[in-house]
């Protein structure tokens, strides 16, 4: 067994801390907001530029003009408020922002992340991400554990280009919680019915016990 993506973006959001501004990248990050612990008030911030993203729309009342950073239909909330993209940035890059919610193609083990493009293959362009693992205080990373051949995600160095380097503090995958520490990572939690040595064996990176 494993946690699916639910229960992957509901681990996610155990990370959350009450009174923060989190900026939730594209993919399975964007569940996170339906984990949120009662009692924990967090501010989402997307880099197109608002503070305070609701939920998702109920089918047939989108607004169009209402996106977050994935080009997804969001909504507002009574205290939203909308600025330009120099300002998001100007967020980001002055470390205004505690958290950052990921999702990844690659992790290695000294932190590097790869998670905005593949050789070869048609993008839309890096987007925020950059700015975001360089700025924010604390990086967290959810993704499969495994690529569909079963190829390690989780490595010695990563393969496809870079986002950012020695960014990432914690990596939450299918198969369970690592964090990223001196010599390698730290198994942290086990998905609920995954062994410690199946998470090892799905594990390219070296884990320090």
């Amino acid at each position: 067994m494993a946690w699916d993506r639910n229960q992957m973006a509901a681990r996610a959001a155990l990370e959350l801390q009450d009174g923060t501004y989190v900026n939730l990248g594209i993919g399975i990050p964007t569940l996170v907001p339906n984990f949120i612990p009662e009692g924990v008030h967090v501010t989402l911030q997307s880099e197109n530029g608002m503070l305070g993203m609701g939920p998702f729309p109920i089918a047939g009342t989108e607004d169009p003009d209402l996106i977050n950073a994935g080009k997804q239909t969001i909504t507002e909330l009574p205290d939203t408020s909308y600025f330009d993209s120099a300002t998001s940035f100007g967020m980001i890059r002055g470390g205004k922002i505690a958290m950052a919610i990921l999702g990844a193609m690659e992790v290695a083990e000294n932190g590097d992340l790869a998670n905005w493009m593949i050789p070869g293959k048609l993008v839309k362009g890096m987007g925020g991400a950059m700015d975001l693992v360089a700025g924010v205080g604390r990086v967290v990373v959810v993704m499969d554990h495994t690529n569909k051949h079963g190829e390690s995600k989780v490595l010695k160095s990563c393969t496809l280009p870079l986002t950012g380097t020695g960014v990432v503090n914690r990596i939450i995958s299918n198969l369970g919680v690592l964090d990223v520490v001196e010599g390698g990572l730290k198994i942290v939690e086990l998905a609920e019915g995954v062994t410690d040595a199946e998470l090892r064996a799905a594990t390219e990176a070296t884990i320090v016990n």
